[in-house]
């Protein structure tokens, strides 16, 4: 198990914690963390482009099975509006998403991109307390912030800086993560997160 340093919200290094192998310490496999990405970036398409109507799809034109006697709901056309086609969201693997998380988060222990904090606590929104806390605890630029529950108070005061992210433990995306420079982890966070998914 590899160690890695807990420090205050000034920065100041309280103590260390153990990182659970089974989540920040595998081979990080990409194939699968750029299969969930795509799978991400598809479920969150709108899809407000325009659909043809029944009568502007081509084909259709014959029945797809007889009538009676195949045990079958009985349809005319296949291009009758419950015959969907064209929506972009689609479903993964359990199992592959959590390799594609234990893989983003073992690269980002491998690089030196996690910082776990004492506890995570601010007492009134300020976006401007929040920043200095990033900066203290060398986390500027892109950051995605994770709190054992959801906390209004740093997501609101978060919620205006670019490139911020604020996510409770058991609801990380691999693309959140992937996308931040820096992982700022609350102590109490990083249990959860090897509780759900080690």
């Amino acid at each position: 198990m590899s160690t890695i340093k807990v420090v205050s919200m000034t920065g100041a290094e309280v103590g260390s914690v153990e990182l659970n192998d089974a989540i920040f310490g595998i081979e990080p496999n990409m194939s699968v963390v750029h299969e969930v990405v795509k799978n991400h970036l598809a479920n969150c398409r709108q899809g407000t482009q325009s659909a043809l109507t029944r009568a502007e799809v081509s084909g259709g034109g014959r029945k797809p099975w007889r009538q009676k006697g195949t045990g079958r709901a009985r349809q005319g056309s296949t291009r009758a509006p419950q015959w969907t086609h064209g929506s972009y969201s689609y479903v993964l693997n359990k199992k592959v998403k959590r390799l594609a998380l234990k893989s983003v988060l073992s690269a980002k222990a491998a690089q030196g991109e996690i910082v776990v904090v004492d506890k995570i606590a601010l007492d009134a929104i300020k976006t401007k307390d929040f920043r200095s806390f990033l900066s203290a605890v060398k986390a500027d630029g892109k950051a995605a912030v994770i709190t054992p529950e959801v906390n209004e108070v740093v997501v609101k005061s978060a919620r205006n800086l670019p490139g911020v992210t604020t996510a409770p433990a058991k609801l990380i995306n691999v693309y959140d993560l992937l996308n931040a420079k820096t992982l700022v982890i609350d102590k109490e966070a990083l249990a959860v997160i090897e509780e759900v998914f080690a």
